[in-house]
């Protein structure tokens, strides 16, 4: 399944254990044979990890077995230690355990009633550097990184905005106003490259005492920036 030829496609690697459903995601990207391809197919985050440098996959689509808190854990790991994009296919109603996936920074899910061109167009967007999420798991996320910042003893103060440099300024609320734009869109609005635009990130983040674009959000509302 490692092609050589397949390097401009969308490289995906899927895991999960129910096997009618790596199948089916299978079969449906392989139909897509201009737009991605399928590059490995794993029980589990622990078989799949030791694989995912060489086979540099752009997304990753994770059928977790909810039941397993050990599963669970594993899941975790894939997903706060590797860069890659990963979608999660969300079978249960119930949003708590799916909701800390995203917050550990998986891009969105793909929901068991998505019809198949929402399938694909979610991998695609992801891969485009998008979120893939409603804006009523968007608002419920925000809600709960807001609850889970009041527990903390060191809540930022506002005045650390003003620690930012005028063009660190810019680039904040120019993020803020854009949030579910890619990058390289909100680059372009602010007439830089991507690479500037990581690198005043990377700034902004360290003095505000924030680690990811998720944790940005919830200042931006806790200290009512928007």
């Amino acid at each position: 399944m490692n092609d050589s030829s397949s390097k401009e496609l969308i490289r995906i690697v899927l895991i999960g254990r129910y096997s009618i459903i790596q199948y089916a995601f299978e079969k449906l990207i392989l139909q897509q044979k201009n737009k991605m391809v399928v590059v490995g197919n794993y029980i589990d985050c622990t078989e799949a990890l030791p694989h995912l440098d060489s086979l540099a996959p752009n997304v990753i689509i994770i059928n977790p077995a909810i039941e397993e808190e050990k599963s669970l854990g594993t899941v975790f790991d894939l997903i706060i230690k590797t860069h890659i994009k990963v979608l999660i296919f969300k079978m249960l109603s119930n949003s708590e355990i799916y909701d800390k996936f995203i917050l550990a920074g998986a891009r969105g899910f793909l929901e068991k009633e998505f019809t198949l061109d929402n399938i694909v167009k979610a991998i695609e967007k992801v891969h485009e550097g998008q979120l893939w999420l409603s804006q009523t798991t968007i608002i419920r996320l925000l809600n709960e990184l807001s609850l889970q910042s009041l527990k903390k003893s060191h809540i930022q103060n506002k005045d650390e905005i003003h620690k930012l440099t005028p063009k660190e300024k810019k680039v904040f609320f120019t993020m803020i106003e854009n949030v579910e734009l890619p990058g390289k869109i909100v680059a372009s609005k602010l007439s830089i490259t991507e690479s500037t635009l990581r690198n005043h990130l990377t700034s902004i983040y360290e003095k505000l005492n924030i680690h990811n674009k998720s944790e940005l959000w919830n200042y931006v509302y806790k200290h009512k920036l928007k």
